[in-house]
């Protein structure tokens, strides 16, 4: 009995060592050859250096493109500047009339170049058909919150006709400084009643050709006979984009005169 034993633990060694055997002779001979790691830091650090010299050539482009852009801006802006110099130089006031269209109009135009595009807005649209008493104490509110009056165009195409409607809400001498023309603004925002509050999250420019389109930022609007005080409040107290804004607008607002 102890002799079988022995016999069965000898071949088990016997058939461990033969599979040992073979398992060495099935091994992948690319396991015996050295690994250069040389070659393989190498070429590593080859492409390490190819990523670094493309983030360069990436950042480079884009400061370039950043500076593009920073000059087109100072160029809009200095040519605004220089095209309400020349409408303020042309201006003729006529003493006869109450109101100064030429002066609304270089007025208007010196407001654009120095705020539009620079600083969030509130943007009262109106009309000269609205009722005199609520286009004046719009003027007046909207005025006073910071804001700016905009109108689509002259009534009937007609310079003078828009010089008499405003006089009926226009004070003696008074310039009406806030009031511009601006139909592209109309045209942005899809104003199609009005008044219209709208209060914007941030500055924009303004697309000036008829085929284009002005990507507007994310803004607040309230549209309906609603007094000034009443749409910031609305906005101020709805959370959207504007609300911010809105509300230091109407703290502007609501500032006592001194």
């Amino acid at each position: 009995m102890k002799t079988l034993r022995h016999l069965v633990a000898v071949a088990a060694l016997a058939s461990a060592a033969a599979f040992a055997g073979a398992a060495a002779q099935t091994a992948d001979p690319d396991l015996d050859q050295d690994i250069d790691l040389g070659e393989i830091r190498a070429r590593a650090a080859e492409q390490t250096s190819e990523a670094d010299a493309l983030a360069a050539s990436a950042r480079a482009r884009a400061e370039q493109v950043a500076q593009e852009a920073r000059t087109s801006a100072a160029d809009a802006q200095a040519h605004g500047r220089r095209f309400a110099g020349e409408a303020a130089k042309n201006a003729k006031p006529d003493p006869g009339q109450t109101f100064d269209f030429d002066r609304m109009i270089a007025d208007a135009g010196t407001m654009a170049s120095a705020d539009m595009g620079e600083i969030p807005r509130l943007i009262a649209f109106a009309s000269t058909s609205m009722p005199p008493a609520a286009l004046r104490t719009m003027i007046d509110d909207v005025t006073r919150a910071g804001g700016v009056i905009v109108l689509r165009g002259l009534p009937q195409n007609s310079a003078k006709a828009l010089t008499a409607a405003l006089s009926k809400v226009a004070r003696p001498s008074e310039q009406l400084a806030s009031v511009g023309i601006d139909p592209r603004l109309f045209r942005a925002f899809g104003i199609e009643a009005v008044p219209t509050y709208v209060v914007a999250s941030s500055d924009f420019d303004l697309c000036d050709g008829f085929d284009c389109t002005t990507a507007v930022p994310p803004h607040d609007r309230m549209t309906g006979n609603v007094s000034a005080a009443y749409a910031l409040e609305t906005i101020a107290r709805g959370g959207g984009p504007g609300a911010l804004l809105a509300a230091q607008h109407l703290a502007r607002l609501e500032r006592p005169v001194p």
